[in-house]
Protein backbone atom coordinates (compact mmCIF):
# COMPACT_ATOMS: atom_id res chain seq x y z
CA UNK A 1 0.00 0.00 0.00
CA UNK A 2 0.94 3.40 -0.74
CA UNK A 3 -0.82 6.40 0.00
CA UNK A 4 -4.15 6.72 1.93
CA UNK A 5 -6.16 9.14 4.05
CA UNK A 6 -6.51 7.54 7.69
CA UNK A 7 -9.73 8.76 9.35
CA UNK A 8 -9.75 6.89 13.21
CA UNK A 9 -10.83 7.46 16.27
CA UNK A 10 -9.13 6.63 19.49
CA UNK A 11 -10.48 5.75 22.89
CA UNK A 12 -9.70 4.50 26.57
CA UNK A 13 -10.44 1.02 27.63
CA UNK A 14 -12.12 -0.32 30.65
CA UNK A 15 -9.68 -3.56 31.27
CA UNK A 16 -12.36 -5.07 34.01
CA UNK A 17 -15.07 -5.37 30.50
CA UNK A 18 -13.02 -6.73 27.83
CA UNK A 19 -13.98 -9.77 26.29
CA UNK A 20 -11.51 -12.89 25.74
CA UNK A 21 -8.77 -11.65 23.74
CA UNK A 22 -7.66 -13.54 20.91
CA UNK A 23 -3.56 -14.12 20.27
CA UNK A 24 -1.75 -10.61 19.96
CA UNK A 25 1.20 -9.78 17.87
CA UNK A 26 4.17 -8.09 19.27
CA UNK A 27 4.63 -4.52 17.82
CA UNK A 28 8.21 -2.33 18.04
CA UNK A 29 7.82 1.22 16.40
CA UNK A 30 10.39 3.58 16.74
CA UNK A 31 10.44 7.43 14.96
CA UNK A 32 13.03 8.43 12.32
CA UNK A 33 11.29 11.93 12.42
CA UNK A 34 8.48 13.77 13.96
CA UNK A 35 7.39 16.63 11.33
CA UNK A 36 6.60 14.73 8.99
CA UNK A 37 6.17 11.78 11.56
CA UNK A 38 8.12 8.60 9.92
CA UNK A 39 7.88 5.49 11.93
CA UNK A 40 8.89 2.16 11.59
CA UNK A 41 7.66 -0.75 13.13
CA UNK A 42 9.00 -4.33 13.46
CA UNK A 43 5.11 -6.39 14.29
CA UNK A 44 6.16 -10.44 15.42
CA UNK A 45 3.61 -12.85 16.11
CA UNK A 46 1.33 -15.63 14.88
CA UNK A 47 -0.26 -13.30 12.46
CA UNK A 48 2.87 -11.51 11.47
CA UNK A 49 6.56 -11.16 10.86
CA UNK A 50 7.06 -8.11 8.93
CA UNK A 51 8.19 -4.65 8.73
CA UNK A 52 6.66 -1.22 7.34
CA UNK A 53 7.56 2.19 6.83
CA UNK A 54 5.07 4.44 7.23
CA UNK A 55 5.05 8.35 6.83
CA UNK A 56 2.05 10.56 8.35
CA UNK A 57 1.16 14.21 8.05
CA UNK A 58 -0.63 16.58 10.26
CA UNK A 59 -3.49 15.25 11.74
CA UNK A 60 -5.65 14.01 14.89
CA UNK A 61 -8.82 12.55 13.17
CA UNK A 62 -7.96 12.52 9.52
CA UNK A 63 -4.36 12.89 7.77
CA UNK A 64 -2.50 11.19 4.95
CA UNK A 65 -0.41 8.29 5.24
CA UNK A 66 2.11 6.52 2.94
CA UNK A 67 2.84 3.07 4.43
CA UNK A 68 5.18 0.47 2.78
CA UNK A 69 6.45 -2.96 3.59
CA UNK A 70 9.60 -3.79 4.68
CA UNK A 71 11.43 -6.77 4.91
CA UNK A 72 11.52 -7.68 9.02
CA UNK A 73 15.41 -7.69 9.14
CA UNK A 74 15.15 -4.35 7.62
CA UNK A 75 12.78 -3.15 10.20
CA UNK A 76 14.87 -4.17 12.90
CA UNK A 77 17.88 -2.51 11.65
CA UNK A 78 16.42 1.32 10.75
CA UNK A 79 14.55 1.04 14.76
CA UNK A 80 18.26 1.47 15.44
CA UNK A 81 17.98 4.76 14.08
CA UNK A 82 15.27 6.07 16.11
CA UNK A 83 15.01 9.29 17.62
CA UNK A 84 13.90 9.03 21.42
CA UNK A 85 12.42 6.18 23.53
CA UNK A 86 10.67 3.01 21.28
CA UNK A 87 7.40 2.35 21.47
CA UNK A 88 6.32 -1.63 22.62
CA UNK A 89 2.95 -2.75 22.38
CA UNK A 90 0.81 -6.08 22.18
CA UNK A 91 -1.89 -5.53 19.20
CA UNK A 92 -5.17 -7.61 19.35
CA UNK A 93 -7.81 -7.12 16.78
CA UNK A 94 -11.13 -7.59 17.56
CA UNK A 95 -14.05 -7.79 14.83
CA UNK A 96 -16.53 -4.56 15.32
CA UNK A 97 -20.11 -5.60 15.24
CA UNK A 98 -21.95 -4.76 12.20
CA UNK A 99 -18.78 -3.65 10.28
CA UNK A 100 -17.54 -7.18 8.96
CA UNK A 101 -14.70 -5.26 6.97
CA UNK A 102 -13.17 -3.11 9.95
CA UNK A 103 -11.31 -4.15 13.46
CA UNK A 104 -10.70 -2.60 16.63
CA UNK A 105 -6.91 -2.57 17.10
CA UNK A 106 -6.56 -2.77 21.30
CA UNK A 107 -3.24 -2.17 22.42
CA UNK A 108 -1.12 -2.59 25.59
CA UNK A 109 1.91 -0.77 26.02
CA UNK A 110 4.83 -1.85 27.77
CA UNK A 111 8.08 -0.52 28.77
CA UNK A 112 7.79 3.55 29.66
CA UNK A 113 4.51 3.29 28.57
CA UNK A 114 3.31 0.11 30.55
CA UNK A 115 -0.57 0.84 32.10
CA UNK A 116 -1.80 2.37 29.03
CA UNK A 117 -4.08 0.83 26.90
CA UNK A 118 -5.68 2.17 23.78
CA UNK A 119 -8.90 1.01 21.31
CA UNK A 120 -8.08 2.24 18.02
CA UNK A 121 -10.29 1.98 15.24
CA UNK A 122 -9.83 3.15 10.90
CA UNK A 123 -12.79 4.22 9.25
CA UNK A 124 -13.85 4.42 5.89
CA UNK A 125 -15.42 8.30 6.48
CA UNK A 126 -15.12 10.71 9.07
CA UNK A 127 -18.80 10.37 9.36
CA UNK A 128 -19.06 6.41 9.74
CA UNK A 129 -21.29 5.15 12.70
CA UNK A 130 -20.28 2.32 14.48
CA UNK A 131 -21.03 0.45 17.17
CA UNK A 132 -19.40 1.37 20.49
CA UNK A 133 -19.22 -2.40 22.58
CA UNK A 134 -19.58 -1.31 26.69
CA UNK A 135 -15.68 -1.47 27.36
CA UNK A 136 -14.90 1.52 25.19
CA UNK A 137 -13.92 4.28 27.38
CA UNK A 138 -13.31 7.93 26.83
CA UNK A 139 -12.83 9.25 23.48
CA UNK A 140 -9.01 10.69 23.06
CA UNK A 141 -9.11 10.63 19.00
CA UNK A 142 -8.32 14.76 19.82
CA UNK A 143 -5.92 14.75 22.82
CA UNK A 144 -2.77 14.33 20.69
CA UNK A 145 -0.52 13.31 24.15
CA UNK A 146 -1.74 10.03 23.03
CA UNK A 147 -0.78 9.68 19.57
CA UNK A 148 2.20 7.36 19.24
CA UNK A 149 4.75 9.54 18.70
CA UNK A 150 3.57 11.84 21.30
CA UNK A 151 4.56 8.45 23.67
CA UNK A 152 7.92 8.20 22.28
CA UNK A 153 8.89 11.52 23.29
CA UNK A 154 6.68 11.98 26.57
CA UNK A 155 5.83 8.71 27.44
CA UNK A 156 2.67 7.50 29.94
CA UNK A 157 5.24 6.88 33.01
CA UNK A 158 5.73 11.27 33.07
CA UNK A 159 2.33 12.19 33.24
Amino acid sequence: MAYKEEIERKFLVDEAKLPALPEPNHLTQGYLSYKPTVRVRLEEGPQANKGYLTIKGDGLVGRAEFEYDLPAEEAAQLLKLAKNSLISKKRYELPVEGSPDLKWELDVFEGDNAGLIVVELEMPSYDHEFARPDWIGQDVTEESRYKNAALAQKPYKNW
